[in-house]
């Protein structure tokens, strides 16, 4: 099981949110991965690169509110395992949908084989969207 993003997705993901947000960093030494380290980057270390592990990947997946007259309608992300892998949905009081460009209006769902997968895919279709 992957505890933290691998070096492409951790690339994409410094290019579209804030680097504090990483609470890991991995060190190159010789164009080598040498280690990673859980904690915020040393701000004297040009050759870390940030990483961010499940914790940090699901903190940074928002949380939708859309108010009524009475109350506030809100939606949140839901992570599950499947039989596939795990799934992850925005559910609540309304749910998310995108068109998939057929006409056809669905709800926003990523599925992968594990859970720093689907949230990083979650990340990257929220940012997509406009919606991050």
């Amino acid at each position: 099981m992957k505890a933290y993003t691998d070096i492409g997705q951790s690339k994409k993901l410094a290019e579209i949110l804030p680097i504090e947000s990483a609470d890991m960093y991995r060190v190159f030494e010789n164009n080598a991965e040498t280690r990673v380290y859980h904690g915020k980057i040393p701000t004297a270390y040009f050759i870390c690169k940030p990483c961010w592990s499940l914790a940090a990947l699901l903190d940074r997946l928002k949380i939708f509110t859309t108010p009524t007259a009475f109350s506030v309608k809100v939606c949140v992300p839901l992570l599950r395992k499947t039989n596939k892998g795990y799934s992850l949905t925005y559910a609540g009081d309304y749910a998310l949908m995108v068109n998939n460009g057929a006409d056809i209006v669905a709800p926003i769902e990523i599925v992968a084989e594990n859970p720093i997968d689907v949230c990083v895919e979650m990340i990257l279709k929220l940012h997509e969207l406009k919606m991050l």
